[in-house]
């Protein structure tokens, strides 16, 4: 029975690293930007299915290959909303951006309908065959998630602690207008977070993608724990993201030990909200910027 509970542990621990990577990218764009990104979403989606077309027969190029044309698309579809939807509507009604990002991400959403269909598609991986360690079942995609993850995680911390480009960050979202005074290149700092919060999306859909399946619903279903993690960690606190994604992963994997796994969702959301109303900031709080 105890291997029974670690081996629910485990699948946590894989399926949160990976909300927390959906989560901090949300995170990064709302600690600067202060505004929720409805679109996000479906960077997930759309880094999943690109590479799946890379690596089909059209262009026949090797899976690990194929990821990477995938996520420089990505990067340009994120950039993009931001240059031609979000940049302009920055000092306006903040619902107006808002409905802008919920407009984007049905637009988003259903360009993947059109290019690639609604039907289910898998990737035909080497890697999903498993590995028994100590009891504990692991296939070889589930390892590839969380050592790519924690890949992710140890370059952005390196990012903003280490570098002078991520003191700038951190010093645009805790003020924007002075940091520009001060000298700051505020484009430059601005394409770094979409970049960040792109390749955070789409690597993390590829993940999935890797260990389940594609279809068009798949960001915003992700979306949502994205959300819910954000929330719980304290709104624009990345590494409260992190472990709020952590925190979804896990609770909705125990959960299967005590209820139909239909209902996971149910248990993770509902813990998280009887969280919340003890800690309403979250557990880390609210950040005034990028932490």
């Amino acid at each position: 029975m105890t291997i029974y509970y670690v081996q629910l542990l485990t699948n946590g621990i894989i399926a949160g690293s990976i909300y927390a990577m959906f989560a901090v990218g949300l995170a990064l764009v709302y600690g600067v930007f202060k505004f929720i990104n409805f679109s996000h979403g479906e960077l997930i989606t759309w880094g999943a299915y690109l590479t799946l077309m890379f690596s089909s027969p059209l262009f026949s190029l090797p899976l690990y290959f194929a990821v990477i044309p995938a996520l420089v698309i990505t990067v340009v579809i994120g950039l993009a909303q931001d240059f031609f939807v979000y940049r302009p509507l920055r000092q306006s009604n903040p619902i107006a951006i808002l409905i802008a990002s919920i407009g984007l991400s049905y637009l988003l959403r259903n360009a993947i309908r059109l290019c690639w269909g609604s039907d289910l598609q898998t990737f035909d991986l080497p890697l999903s065959t498993g590995l028994i360690f100590w009891g504990i079942y692991i296939t070889k995609t589930q390892i590839l998630m969380m050592l790519s993850a924690l890949l992710f995680f140890g370059i952005l911390y390196f990012l903003l602690t280490k570098t002078l480009l991520g003191k700038s960050l951190r010093a645009v979202s805790d003020n924007m207008e002075l940091s520009s005074i001060m000298g700051i290149n505020m484009k430059k700092v601005t394409c770094t977070i979409w970049v960040l919060a792109s390749v955070f999306a789409g690597s993390g859909g590829i993940l999935l993608a890797f260990d389940t399946s594609l279809d068009p619903m798949m960001g915003m279903n992700n979306l949502i724990k994205a959300f819910a993690a954000v929330l719980l960690g304290g709104a624009g606190n990345i590494w409260g993201a992190l472990i709020g994604g952590l925190f979804i992963g896990i609770a909705e994997n125990i959960s299967v030990a005590f209820i139909s796994p239909d209902y996971k969702d149910f248990i993770a959301f509902g813990l998280i909200f009887i969280l919340l109303l003890f800690k309403p900031r979250g557990i880390f709080g609210i950040a005034g910027g990028v932490r």
